[in-house]
């Protein structure tokens, strides 16, 4: 039988099962950045004619993917979006920001390929 989802409850016991989820989920959002090794890709064609800068072979980890995601538009001041790949995750950043990119890779400690 399927594990069934809580939505709302005041019993002490399901309070207790609430509380154990949230801490597998930030345990799972720890990932090993020295062990990430990011391939660069920058891709025109079937995109309108814009550019747009792609990082592969990220970890599968929704949570971490999307914080990240979110923090390198913030340092390039532009667009993009995460994706759930089949065996691994894809930011893509608008423009060609390699540069940028490559630099925020080096401060935090993860290896690159590519571009």
């Amino acid at each position: 039988m399927s594990e069934k989802k809580i939505v709302y409850s005041t019993d002490p016991k399901d309070q207790q099962k609430i509380q154990q989820t949230q801490q597998k989920v930030i345990h799972n959002q720890n990932v090993d950045l020295t062990k990430l090794e990011v391939i660069f890709k920058l891709e025109k064609s079937g995109r309108g004619g814009k550019t747009v800068t792609i990082l592969e072979r990220l970890p599968k980890n929704e949570n971490w993917l999307k914080d990240f995601a979110k923090e390198l538009k913030a340092k390039c001041g532009t667009g993009g979006t995460h994706l759930m790949g089949p065996d691994f995750g894809i930011i893509e950043i608008q423009g060609d920001k390699r540069d940028q990119l490559k630099k925020i890779l080096e401060a935090k400690g993860i290896r690159y390929r590519g571009m």
